[in-house]
């Protein structure tokens, strides 16, 4: 039989089949000595072991279009990171790490800032100029409160398959719950099992899962993060300008055509950042990953 994988836990893998049928299934020895781990989203073969008690094992992995390992999911059609924008503070390191990390994939991102009725002053102001050149659609909402606002992103999430990240405490839960609700409001038993699985804002991811919500919308919700490692294979340190596409209007104009971009004479980005033209805080970013990467030693 074929499936999809759903869940992920413990060495169990949770398999979907078309007709909606859930499996739980151990993956072959053959896996481990190649070293291969199958992933959330890989779509899979299986043979059956009981249809009574819906077991299996699972003998195929088919080709991946992509695969995460920060986080460990495969087969997504887009990623969603969340933060707050106040309550916590967003932390606008991680998140351009985890944008660096997207970036090398060729995974679109949506970043959605919660609690926007949180907002004070120029916050939202200030969000938005930082990341209006990133190549990153932004939404402001406040899960639960903001129908308008989340319409609007219901309408990026159809039809697709959605990796969702961020720290804890920014209402990740609460999120996914009220997407659920519009999507699936007339099917009160599902809602209900998805409410009671998300605690409402309570529930602490410790695995990645699929939802169905309903209306093309799915979610892979993961464990939150607190810190991203941009390593040496997503990029060398020459390259790692390629992950910022704000930079890109001002490449080539500098002084010297291997110009690091880091207190270089006559350097475009930092000419740029100065300016305001580039945000200090996605430069700030850059520089700490390419210091980063710098620093590693090389066997």
């Amino acid at each position: 039989m074929e499936g999809k994988i759903v869940k992920a836990l413990s060495g169990f893998y949770y398999v979907r089949t078309a007709n909606k049928a859930l499996y739980e299934c151990k993956a072959k020895g053959a896996f481990r000595n190649e070293n291969i781990t199958p992933l959330v989203g890989d779509d899979v073969v299986f043979d059956v072991i009981s249809e009574f008690e819906r077991t299996g094992n699972i003998t195929q992995l088919k080709p991946r279009k992509n695969s995460l390992i920060r986080p460990a999911v495969a087969n997504v059609d887009q990623a969603m990171v969340v933060f707050a924008v106040r309550t916590p503070n967003p932390n606008l390191s991680t998140l351009d790490r985890f944008l660096v990390l997207m970036q090398k994939q060729n995974i679109e991102t949506i970043i959605v800032f919660n609690k926007k009725d949180l907002a004070k002053g120029d916050d939202i102001k200030n969000l938005k100029k930082t990341y209006k050149d990133a190549g990153c659609k932004v939404f402001f909402i406040a899960a639960g409160r903001d129908k308008p606002g989340l319409l609007f992103l219901k309408q990026k999430l159809k039809n697709k398959i959605t990796v969702m990240a961020g720290p804890s405490g920014v209402g990740k839960s609460t999120l996914l719950n009220t997407l659920a609700y519009g999507a699936r409001q007339e099917e009160t038993a599902q809602v209900g099992a998805i409410s009671s699985k998300i605690g409402r804002g309570k529930h602490t991811t410790r695995h990645n899962e699929i939802y169905d919500l309903g209306k093309g919308i799915k979610i892979v919700d993961t464990p939150g993060f607190t810190s991203l490692l941009v390593g040496e294979e997503d990029y060398t340190k020459e390259e790692l300008y390629t992950a910022f596409p704000e930079f890109s209007p001002y490449i080539g104009q500098c002084k010297f055509k291997d110009c690091s971009h880091i207190k270089a004479k006559d350097c475009a980005i930092e000419k740029a950042v100065a300016e305001g033209k580039i945000p200090q805080s996605r430069y700030n970013s850059y520089k700490s990953i390419y210091e980063e990467l710098k620093s590693k030693k090389k066997y």
